[in-house]
């Protein structure tokens, strides 16, 4: 969230911010609140100032009726004390709930508006593909290739969930370790993360777990709920933690399986593999002190752009525009890759994103970090960025590289994890 005063601050800078994220936070009324939560407060520092007077001169009261009329003077006090805190607790957490709801500021470079006002910065090293054939999308080649099966997803679980088969069990794990392998010689630290995470840390991170509106599954009866991605685990391990400032930046990967209930998805995007209820993730991570945090976000996208040239994926880059960034992300770009499969002719489809969250994010986990020398600390900054989305990853795979067999080349990156170059339709 952002710094309480800055926000009573700067109401006009703060409410145009919201207006062009397609927020409804009430900035007005939270620098209303903010001011009586201060009148509130000044009233009670000063009573309680008159309360520990009277309560040193009750030792020195003349006689026994003057003490009795200093200690109903200190009950008075603090029956008044505590019905004003009573009262600033009720507008704390009001002025709180608006400050919650309240999105990061978005960088000045960002495009303004909304999904058709993104900017497209580059494209891939790859070029978009031409074949002599019409291509197939990934479910049909999936069909030929018996790689999934949709039928006892929707069996066991209901619509948009599936079972990978054969080869596609191998291809996930191929994209995991292709992932794992470029970032371990690039210093992240790997680690698997839980599924599960307290209510307070997506929180924290800036995902909504419970209402009408929310994406995220939670468990009835727990303050417990299904993870959406490895950025709410990894951020949350590090809830209220301080840094030593040569700690940062700290660049962490998480492998987890990722749950959205996907709630007012409909149409083409449902089909298949595109638009899911689960699927695995490999998701970059950092912590950084603000200095550094401009840089980071330029390697965790210099590195989506790597995996994805290493599999022959053709790419382009968008600057995502202020009403697609969410909450936490102060700057976002995303990776869309070409899938011919879409459409009549092909369709761009985001693979990966990666977001600078400054320190929005920190300052709901309380992560700060110190410097030698200088007295307190600071917030850092926390970044994230997807590695591979195996589900999405496979699709862009599948199609890109298809051939006229039906069969489907295998990018030479993960031929040593696959095990073959081909993969090709198997007998019945």
């Amino acid at each position: 969230m952002l710094d309480r005063r800055f926000v009573a601050d700067n109401v006009a800078l703060v409410a145009a911010n919201c207006k062009s994220r397609g927020s409804s936070a009430d900035v007005a009324r939270f620098a209303e609140l903010d001011l009586l939560r201060r009148q509130f407060q000044a009233d009670i520092d000063r009573l309680n100032q008159q309360a520990g007077q009277v309560s040193k001169s009750i030792g020195k009261a003349a006689d026994a009726a003057e003490r009795e009329a200093k200690k109903a003077e200190g009950r008075r006090l603090r029956e008044e004390i505590a019905a004003l805190e009573a009262k600033a607790d009720e507008i704390v957490r009001e002025a709180d709930e608006i400050l919650r709801a309240i999105p990061n500021l978005t960088h000045p470079a960002a495009p303004v508006g909304g999904e058709a006002d993104a900017t497209e910065i580059r494209r891939g090293a790859t070029p978009l593909p031409t074949f002599d054939f019409k291509p197939r999308d990934h479910v049909e080649l999936g069909e030929q290739l018996r790689l999934f099966d949709f039928e006892a997803g929707a069996k066991v679980a209901g619509h948009g969930f599936y079972f990978l088969v054969n080869d596609a069990v191998l291809l996930e794990l191929a994209l995991q370790r292709y992932a794992i392998e470029l970032l371990l010689r690039e210093g992240f630290t790997v680690m698997t993360t839980p599924d599960l995470a307290r209510d307070v840390i997506l929180e924290g991170t800036g995902f909504m777990p419970r209402g009408p509106e929310t994406q995220i599954y939670s468990i009835t009866g727990s303050d417990l709920s299904l993870v959406a991605t490895a950025e709410i685990t990894l951020g949350g391990a590090f809830h209220e933690r301080i840094f030593e400032a040569d700690e940062l930046p700290l660049k962490l990967c998480g492998i987890s399986h990722c749950f959205r209930t996907e709630a007012g998805a409909h149409g083409r995007a449902t089909r298949g593999l595109y638009r899911v209820h689960q699927f695995t993730k490999v998701e970059m991570f950092a912590f950084t002190t603000p200095e550094e945090s401009e840089a980071t976000h330029a390697l965790l996208l210099d590195l989506e752009c790597r995996l994805f040239d290493g599999l022959g994926i053709p790419y382009r880059v968008i600057d995502t525009a202020s009403g697609d960034l969410g909450g936490p992300a102060y700057r976002k770009y995303d990776l869309e890759a070409w899938m011919p499969g879409r459409g009549e002719a092909g369709e761009w489809g985001e693979v990966t994103s990666t977001s600078n969250c400054t320190d929005y994010q920190s300052r709901r986990l309380a992560i700060r970090y110190r410097k030698p020398g200088e007295k307190g600390t600071q917030f850092v900054h926390t970044l994230n960025g997807t590695a591979i989305a195996i589900s999405r990853a496979i699709i862009a795979v599948l199609e890109n590289h298809q051939q006229s067999d039906g069969s489907v080349k295998v990018p030479d990156a993960l031929v040593s994890w696959m095990g073959k170059t081909v993969i090709s339709p198997v007998a019945p």
